[in-house]
């Protein structure tokens, strides 16, 4: 048997989906729903945890930006290494928090998004990975010369904090679930922590902060935007469905392994996944989308476009929600795709 009863899934009705609940004052329903997901993250908040940032030496480039390595506390229990770029000039300048994708490869996990100017070693894996997921650019040296500053962490298991075997996801997440905690809920607070610590630089205008990713990254964007009012938008690529229609024989969501990151138990018997995005509302999104893209079926895409919509639309800001679909691309975040974003985040932040 490798299934569960067909009887479970009829049972979901996410009953606290907005429209659903009988909570009827927006404000109020996002911090309900909020709680919700914060109490199925399993992982507690490390509100009282100094992020003590350390910052490597700086490599000021002539492209207009100052390249620093900076390691910092993001829970009480690990250090993590990021990479953080500044534009040259007294700023304070708008940030964007980029998180990087799952993809199945573990030896780059901020060098992905980031040239990886400290360790040429990283920086054949870097290219090559850049070329086949980016059009070959690095999305996070690419925002900070049009005058972003730009924050780029390890998730759990990538660069630095690994290298993790595909077959050692699974042991990592049932590791967690033993000791009472969550893989997806580690990485969901450290995002949230990271966006803190972004918006509370000097450098940065704290009103104007977004995040954004491509595939996990995209889930990892719009996840921070519904649980940080420190996120002021959001971007995600790739990385958008309905779970009903994303449950379906032989997807990604129920082989396990690289499901885990993503994975709140529980959850989905109070909120489908749009449900969940849509905490950020009102605030500024966007979602793109591949319509080749095979992790994730067009039925699912379109209900999950038709929820937020919906949502955006109730709060009276149906404007600030894009919702865009590449009829020629696949799971990609091209270039021309990436220049739809970054004038988007332009004009939003």
């Amino acid at each position: 048997m490798t299934e569960p009863p067909a009887g479970l899934e009829d049972e979901l009705t996410f009953p606290l989906a907005w429209g659903t609940s009988t909570v009827r004052d927006f404000p109020a329903w996002r911090r309900a729903a909020r709680a919700v997901v914060e109490e199925r993250l399993l992982v507690d908040r490390q509100e009282g945890t100094p992020y003590a940032p350390e910052y490597g030496p700086g490599l000021r480039g002539d492209d207009g930006v100052t390249r620093e390595v900076v390691t910092l506390s993001l829970t009480r229990h690990e250090r993590v290494r990021g990479v953080l770029l500044s534009p040259h000039g007294p700023g304070p300048f708008p940030a964007v928090l980029l998180l990087h994708d799952h993809g199945s490869r573990f030896d780059i996990g901020k060098e992905k998004l980031v040239r990886p100017w400290y360790d040429e070693t990283r920086l054949e894996s870097a290219s090559a990975w850049a070329r086949r997921c980016y059009g070959g650019r690095f999305v996070g040296d690419e925002l900070a010369r049009r005058g972003c500053v730009v924050l780029c962490l390890d998730a759990p298991g990538w660069g630095d904090r690994g290298p993790l075997a595909y077959a050692e996801q699974q042991a990592l997440a049932c590791h967690y679930f033993h000791l009472g905690s969550s893989l997806a809920g580690l990485m969901a607070r450290e995002d949230v922590r990271a966006a803190g610590f972004l918006a509370g630089l000097d450098r940065v205008d704290a009103r104007r902060v977004a995040a954004l990713g491509f595939s996990m990254g995209g889930f990892r964007a719009w996840q921070t935007a519904a649980l940080s009012d420190d996120v002021a938008a959001a971007a995600s690529v790739c990385w958008m469905t309905g779970l009903k229609e994303m449950l379906v024989p032989g997807g990604n969501a129920l082989r396990g392994q690289s499901a885990y990151y993503m994975l709140h138990p529980g959850l989905a018997r109070h909120l489908d996944i749009p449900d969940v995005a849509s905490i950020a509302a009102p605030r500024p999104m966007l979602f793109l989308h591949g319509a080749l893209d095979p992790l994730f079926t067009a039925e699912g895409v379109r209900v999950a476009h038709d929820r937020l919509r919906a949502v955006w639309r109730s709060c009276g800001a149906e404007e600030r929600l894009r919702l865009t679909t590449w009829p020629d691309t696949g799971h990609v975040f091209t270039e021309r795709m990436q220049d739809e974003v970054f004038a988007w985040l332009e004009s939003v932040l």
